[in-house]
């Protein structure tokens, strides 16, 4: 559970009340800066978090982390949550400005939140982000998002027996820059490695709020068009809620026979990877809580004088089929929740 901590009330700010609760095994703690308790090099900092949203098992693993980390190091919380719309994240980090915090780590976000970066740098507020690359960021922490990319092609490309089309959803290729790298890098697997393979064009783009029944809706109209033996397997580029939606309508129709593939892999995805017969075959887990961990440890160095590398990697574990999802789901210690 997240320690008491200052809330900003700002736009869709998170209440007082509101439980976010992590698996705390799902990366473990990132050795270094006040391991164990000892070493406070953030005691008297006031550090703000901005988070794009708190429904998603990734945000919120990234947001306690965070918070929790920033608390263990000593320092005090300011927190903001967008409630998944990117306008609302970028407005939340003018309170950063106007309480004059010490540092502000920045979670997720398309580039609506760019210009109040901007204007954070320039107040001398150093800013660090999770999954949120910026001209304007000291650091970003983020997963090793060429090697999910590349490790969810070849993953789907076995699946399929290296032949057949498959559908894409990619709304955020261009918007997120991870996105288009877990994006361009699937794509290279499958070009290289799988060349019998055809993506089909149009693509597809999934909504951000609501995204499993939008992609359930957008998948049974695809399954109109392309009948049984014309359609081997259906992706989701960035994440992996919108998956959700596509097995439900590939059930639903009784067109298991087409494959589904994703990256994310939290506990709701791989415990539907793990089912009997199921057409999601292929995922890459990331461990949220660690790149965010890892984030305010940065910001501690930072503030202590450390020279930051511009960025952190963190490994990811590539999951195919049943056996594998559960493997990893122990392994990142889902099965202790």
């Amino acid at each position: 559970m997240i320690r008491k901590h200052r809330f900003a009330f700002t736009g869709a700010i998170l209440a007082a009340g509101l439980a976010l609760t992590a698996c705390s095994a799902s990366s473990g703690q990132t050795a270094g800066l006040g391991e164990g308790g000892g070493d406070q090099p953030l005691a008297g900092k006031t550090i703000g978090v901005a988070v794009v949203g708190t429904q998603h098992f990734w945000d919120r693993e990234a947001f306690n982390g965070a918070v929790e980390r920033i608390e263990e190091l000593g320092g005090t919380v300011l927190t903001t949550d967008g409630g998944r719309d990117n306008t609302v994240h970028a407005q939340n980090h003018e309170v950063f400005l106007s309480q004059q915090v010490d540092a502000v780590i920045t979670i997720l976000g398309d580039d609506a939140v760019e210009p109040k970066l901007a204007e954070l740098k320039d107040a001398g507020i150093p800013v660090f982000g999770v999954d949120r690359d910026s001209p304007s960021a000291v650091n970003n922490s983020q997963s090793d998002n060429e090697a999910a990319g590349e490790a969810i092609g070849n993953i789907l490309g076995e699946a399929i027996e290296g032949t057949g089309n498959v559908a894409v959803f990619n709304a955020f290729g261009e918007s997120l820059e991870f996105c288009g790298v877990r994006y361009d890098s699937w794509r290279e697997a499958l070009e290289t490695n799988f060349p019998d393979v055809t993506i089909l064009q149009p693509e597809l783009a999934e909504e951000f709020a609501n995204s499993p029944e939008d992609a359930r809706q957008q998948t049974l109209s695809l399954l109109e068009r392309y009948p049984v033996g014309e359609l081997a397997a259906i992706h989701v580029a960035c994440w992996d809620q919108p998956a959700i939606g596509v097995v439900q309508a590939l059930e639903e129709a009784g067109r298991t026979e087409v494959k589904v593939t994703a990256i994310d892999a939290g506990p709701d995805t791989l415990e539907i990877m793990m089912e009997e017969g199921s057409p999601f075959v292929g995922n890459v887990a990331q461990q949220p809580r660690k790149i965010a961990t890892v984030a305010a440890d940065n910001v501690a160095a930072y503030l202590s004088g450390e020279e930051i590398e511009r960025q952190s990697y963190t490994e990811v574990f590539p999951v195919a089929g049943p056996e594998q999802a559960r493997e990893v789901y122990e392994q990142l210690g889902y099965d202790k929740e």
